[in-house]
């Protein structure tokens, strides 16, 4: 969410961040329904004070035997004028409420200017391509020949970009999430915590789910939202909260099951475990001072490269444009993992700075040391990593030409000693 105060003193740097998204001004149509809402509140307290005046009038000339009618008829219509007053003030400030909740957050001054992806950057490459003898095959030709990877039943049981995995590859994707938990926690200061994946409307809307991609969200009929990302629970922890400044940064990590309905990506990825509507993640999330964000984002993305260097697994870095940029974000990196039988990198993180846009949605402010007042925290998410789809890259970049997997020496303590999978 925008601060509007801001906003009303720098309109053109407003739209000029807006313009880099590739959006309309903004900022007339916002400072005329702030205007609406002032007005309405400034009249509101102003004839309030002659009301109470009145008031005390009143008392006094029925103290004093003089006639009060004329001076209760003024309160009268008063009182008539301040719930008039009262409700055009609540209208301008739903209608300012409206506007700028679907608005999305300013990129940072160094986030580059594009459409989509073709604008992206890419920051760096890490490790080496595998080569291999034999044209290297996809993870679902892989699993189904192992048998140990079923679309089909999955889609018995639930339909389009499900999957049912057994065996030994559903091992290796329980082990790879342990892998990435006991990592984050175990050496990078993050604090493991076990969330709902149900979650209330003020919850989604907190993070910027709603209202504005209601879409892309599964709804229970009692009304409680599957999460489509630890993400929102996890931030959602400071929500209402003002903590103290030297407690800041808070760490946390979640491996969840995620939801999403995949709205718009009709036709794209439909085959194997790409894009699921049911999938799992382990996630990040930073609450972090304003001051400390930017250093923040960086620690995070390296906690997430650090996960593919110990699998070894080959991989870039890129830093999103204004227009690849999610609707939360000021500044994003996503990690791409080489997948050798897409011959492509593919997304397997992405790690963002929200500055204080999700913070004033939930009202998660941290109290100054040593001085007075609150501020509103940064808060910044990241995925260390996509399960199934690092399960993907395990599954391509090891697989042999004789179709069975090696499993990554980071991941054979989690696999009871396992160190290949073979048909």
């Amino acid at each position: 969410m925008h601060d509007i105060r801001w906003i009303r003193d720098n309109p053109e740097a407003f739209d000029t961040a807006l313009a880099r998204r590739g959006l309309a001004p903004e900022s007339v149509a916002l400072i005329a329904l702030d205007s609406r809402r002032r007005a309405a509140q400034t009249e509101a307290q102003t004839l309030q004070s002659e009301r109470n005046a009145l008031s005390k009038e009143i008392g006094k000339a029925k103290a004093e035997g003089r006639e009060a009618g004329d001076i209760i008829a003024r309160v009268g219509a008063m009182k008539d004028r301040l719930g008039q007053l009262e409700a055009e003030q609540k209208e301008a400030e739903a209608a300012l409420t409206a506007a700028l909740e679907v608005i999305p957050n300013l990129p940072f001054d160094d986030v580059p200017v594009g459409e989509d992806e073709e604008a992206n950057i890419e920051v760096r490459r890490v490790g080496d391509r595998p080569e291999f003898d034999v044209e290297p095959r996809q993870h679902f030709d892989l699993g189904e020949a192992l048998g140990e990877m079923d679309f089909d039943t999955a889609a018995t049981l639930s339909g389009a970009r499900f999957v049912l995995l057994s065996g030994r590859l559903a091992r290796l994707e329980r082990a790879l999430a342990q892998f990435m938990l006991d990592t984050h926690t175990g050496e990078f200061g993050y604090t493991e915590i076990s969330p709902p994946v149900l979650v209330r409307d003020h919850v989604l809307y907190g993070t910027g789910q709603l209202p504005k991609f209601a879409e892309d969200q599964y709804r229970t009929e009692e009304g409680m939202w599957l999460i489509p990302t630890a993400e929102v629970p996890l931030t959602n922890i400071a929500a209402g909260q003002t903590v103290d400044e030297n407690s800041l940064p808070r760490r946390y990590t979640a491996h969840t099951l995620c939801f999403r309905s995949e709205a718009g990506a009709a036709g794209r990825d439909t085959r194997g475990m790409l894009r699921q509507h049911q999938f799992s993640k382990v996630e990040m999330v930073s609450i972090a001072h304003p001051d400390g964000s930017e250093a923040e984002l960086e620690r995070m993305t390296a906690c997430a490269e650090e996960i593919l260097k110990r699998l070894g697994i080959h991989y870039r870095v890129v830093v999103l444009s204004t227009g690849d940029m999610g609707f939360g974000a000021r500044k994003t990196y996503d990690l791409e993992v080489w997948l050798p039988g897409q011959d492509a990198y593919r997304e397997i993180s992405s790690c963002s700075n929200c500055g204080d846009f999700q913070a004033r949605r939930m009202n998660a402010r941290f109290r100054v040391a040593g001085g007075k007042g609150t501020r509103f925290v940064h808060t910044l998410n990241g995925s260390g990593l996509a399960v199934g789809r690092t399960l993907i890259a395990v599954m391509e970049n090891y697989q042999q030409a004789d179709g069975s997997i090696v499993v990554p020496e980071a991941l054979r303590p989690y696999m009871g000693g396992i160190d290949r999978i073979a048909a």
